[in-house]
C-alpha cells in the first residue's frame, strides 16, 4: 500500500518539530542553491533547470516519499548521463527520457521492487561512482583554467568530427589539450582560491558547506575587480569577452509535456533504464546512510514511487532527472531536520531564492562553480572505500576496476551491465571453489537465525548471539542487517556465530561495518567467534579485524561467550 512517510510523520507533528525542520529546510535550501545551478551546467544545459528540479522534484520527494528526512534534487551522478543524452538528442530527447525513467520507477516500486537494488554488489556501486567523480571533475577542467575551446570550425578527433564539447571523457580532454592556448591566469587563480577555501573550511565548520560561502565571496570579489581591474572571467550571465553565456528566468516556467512518439520512446528506451537505475540506487543509498544517522527505516518502495513522481514532474518544468542527495540528506539531518516538513520547506526556499533573488545568479564565476564541482567529485570519489576495496580480494578488486575504467571511457549502463557478470562470475566460481572443500557439509542456507539453546549455551546477560548460516556476501546482506537492526535494546553484547560462514566478500565486509557503526551508536560491543580462514584472511586484510579489535574475534563459542562475561 502506498503510504508515503509525511503522512506517518503528520500523526505526531507538534510547533517544537516544526521549527527544527524550519531552520534544517532553509539551512538546506541555501545550501542546494549553488549545488543545483552546478549540477545542471555539469549536464550541458540552463542552470535554471537545476533550480526548477531542486523545487519541483525536491517537493515530490519529500512529500511523497518513504523516508522521513530525503532530500532530492539534481545531482553529480547524473551529470554525465544528461549531457550525453542533451548532446545527441537535445532537450526534447532528455524529457522523453526522464518521464520514461519516472514511469519505471513507479512501475518498480508499485510491484515491490525496492529491494533488488541492494542485489547490487558494492565492488560495482563503489566502481560506477569513482567513475562519475572522474568524469564530473574532467568536465571541469575547462571553467577551472578559464579555457576557450574554438569549435567555429569543427574539430576532428578520434576520427569523429565535433562542432561542439564532446560528451565522452577521451575527447574532452582532448579538446582541453588543444585550447591550452586559451589559458585564462586569472580564473585560475580563482578557482583555486575557491578550491582551496571549501576545504579549509570544511575541516572548521561543519553545518554549512563551503560552497554557498564561496560563491557568495567569489561573486562578489568577481564584480569588484571587473570594476576595479577590468579582470573579466566567465560568469554563468556572460562569457569574459561580454557575449552572453546563460539567461535565468525568475519564475517557473509553465508546465509542457515532451514529445512522445513510439519511434521516441523505442530510441530513448536504455537511456530511461539507465536514468531509473541511477535514480534508484542513489536515492536507496541515501536513504539507507539517512536511516543510520537517525536510527529510522524507510519505506523503499513508497521511496521509488516518489522518485519515479519526482522525474515525472521534474521535466514538465524544464527540469531534469533527480534522485535522492546524500550530502543535503546528511545537512538537513546535522541541522536538525526529522520529516518530509523540512524537504518541503527547503523546496519552497529554493523558489523564494529564484522569485526574488534568481537574477543575481548571473553574476556568479564560472571558476567557482567549477571549484565547487571538483570538490563534490572529490568527495563522491569515495577514496576510504577504494583503499579497503583494494586491500581485499583479487576479484573484488577486478570488478571495482572494470566498472569504473568502463564508467569513465565508455558509458555508465555499459559499467554496470559488465560489472554484475563479473560479479557474478567471480561468485559463482567461489561458490564451486568452496563447494569442493566443503563437500561434507549440508547445503547453505543463506540465511541468519538466532542461536537455539539446544547447546545448552551459558549466555551471559545483556548478551545477544545471531549464527550466520552461509555466506555473508552481496545476495544476503540485507538479511543480516534486518537481523542485527533487532538486537535488544538492553544488549551490550552482540557475538555473531560465522562457524557455518565459509566466505565473505566487500558487501559483507561493508555490512559488518555498517552493523560495527550501529552497534557503536547504541552502545553495543561486537564479539566474533568460530570464524573460518577465507572470512579471517579478509578482515585481516581490510583492517577490519583491527576495527572490530581482535581481542573480539575467537574460534569457539566459548571462548567468545567468556570475553562477553569478562
Amino acid at each position: 500500500m502506498f503510504k508515503p512517510e509525511l503522512l506517518n510523520s503528520l500523526k505526531t507533528y507538534n510547533s517544537k518539530t516544526f521549527v527544527s525542520d524550519l531552520i534544517a529546510g532553509v539551512i538546506v535550501g541555501i545550501v542546494a542553491l549553488p549545488l543545483a545551478i552546478a549540477f545542471a551546467i555539469a549536464s550541458g544545459v540552463n542552470p535554471a533547470a537545476g533550480l526548477f528540479t531542486a523545487i519541483i522534484a525536491g517537493f515530490c520527494i519529500s512529500a511523497f516519499g518513504g523516508s522521513r528526512v530525503q532530500i532530492g534534487g539534481p545531482t553529480g551522478a547524473f551529470a554525465v548521463i544528461v549531457y550525453g543524452v542533451v548532446a545527441q538528442y537535445g532537450l526534447s530527447g532528455l524529457a522523453t527520457a526522464t518521464v520514461m525513467a519516472g514511469i519505471i520507477l513507479i512501475l518498480l516500486g508499485a510491484f515491490k521492487m525496492g529491494g533488488l537494488v541492494k542485489f547490487i554488489p558494492y565492488t560495482i556501486v563503489t566502481g560506477f561512482t569513482a567513475g562519475i567523480a572522474v568524469t564530473i571533475a574532467a568536465g571541469q577542467l575547462g571553467d577551472f583554467f578559464g579555457l576557450r575551446p574554438d569549435f567555429s570550425t569543427p574539430m576532428m578527433i578520434l576520427g569523429e568530427e565535433y562542432s561542439k564539447m564532446p560528451g565522452d571523457f577521451l575527447p574532452k580532454i582532448i579538446v582541453y589539450i588543444r585550447s591550452a592556448a586559451s589559458f585564462n591566469l586569472y580564473s585560475t587563480i580563482m578557482a583555486a582560491v575557491c578550491l582551496a577555501f571549501i576545504f579549509i573550511w570544511s575541516k572548521f565548520i561543519k553545518k554549512i558547506p563551503g560552497s554557498f560561502v564561496v560563491i557568495i565571496l567569489a561573486t562578489v570579489v568577481s564584480i569588484i575587480l571587473e570594476k576595479t581591474a577590468g579582470l573579466h572571467t566567465d560568469t554563468i550571465g556572460k562569457f569574459a569577452d561580454g557575449s552572453q553565456h546563460f539567461v535565468i528566468p525568475n519564475t517557473l516556467p509553465k508546465p509542457q509535456l515532451p514529445a512522445l512518439s513510439l519511434k521516441t520512446i523505442t530510441t530513448l528506451f536504455p537511456t530511461a533504464i539507465s536514468i531509473a537505475v541511477l535514480a534508484a540506487i542513489e536515492s536507496l543509498l541515501s536513504a539507507v546512510v539517512a536511516d543510520g544517522m537517525i536510527g529510522s527505516k524507510h519505506d523503499s518502495n513508497t521511496e521509488l514511487i516518489a522518485q519515479g513522481i519526482a522525474n515525472i514532474a521534474s521535466p514538465l518544468f524544464g527540469g531534469i532527472p533527480a534522485t535522492g542527495a546524500i550530502a543535503r540528506t546528511a545537512t538537513n539531518i546535522k541541522n536538525g531536520g526529522r520529516t518530509p516538513i523540512a524537504g518541503i520547506i527547503h523546496a519552497i526556499t529554493l523558489l523564494i531564492i529564484l522569485l526574488f533573488a534568481g537574477k543575481y545568479a548571473a553574476y556568479i564565476p564560472m571558476a567557482a562553480l567549477a571549484a565547487v564541482l571538483i570538490n563534490v567529485a572529490w568527495n563522491m570519489a569515495g577514496f576510504p572505500a577504494i583503499r579497503s576495496l583494494l586491500k581485499g580480494q583479487k576479484s573484488d578488486i577486478c570488478v571495482f576496476t572494470v566498472t569504473f575504467l568502463i564508467t569513465v571511457f565508455v558509458d555508465l549502463t555499459v559499467a554496470i551491465e559488465v560489472g554484475l557478470g563479473f560479479a557474478a562470475f567471480f561468485f559463482i566460481k567461489k561458490m564451486i571453489d568452496l563447494s569442493e572443500v566443503q563437500n561434507q557439509r549440508e547445503t547453505l542456507t543463506g540465511g541468519i537465525k538466532v542461536d537455539q539453546p539446544a547447546e545448552n549455551l551459558d549466555i551471559p546477560p545483556q548478551t545477544f548471539v545471531y549464527e550466520i548460516e552461509g555466506p555473508l556476501f552481496f545476495g544476503t546482506v540485507r538479511k543480516f542487517e534486518l537481523a542485527t537492526e533487532r538486537a535488544q535494546s538492553d544488549c551490550k553484547y552482540l557475538v555473531l556465530r560465522m562457524r557455518n560462514t565459509i566466505y565473505l566478500d566487500a558487501g559483507g565486509i561493508k555490512a559488518l561495518e555498517q552493523c560495527k557503526a550501529a552497534c557503536d551508536r547504541k552502545g553495543i560491543t561486537i564479539v566474533i567467534s568460530g570464524i573460518h580462514t577465507q572470512p579471517y584472511l579478509l578482515l585481516e586484510k581490510t583492517g577490519m579485524a583491527d576495527t572490530l579489535g581482535r581481542e573480539n574475534i575467537f574460534d569457539n563459542i566459548t571462548d567468545a561467550l567468556n570475553r562477553c562475561r569478562k
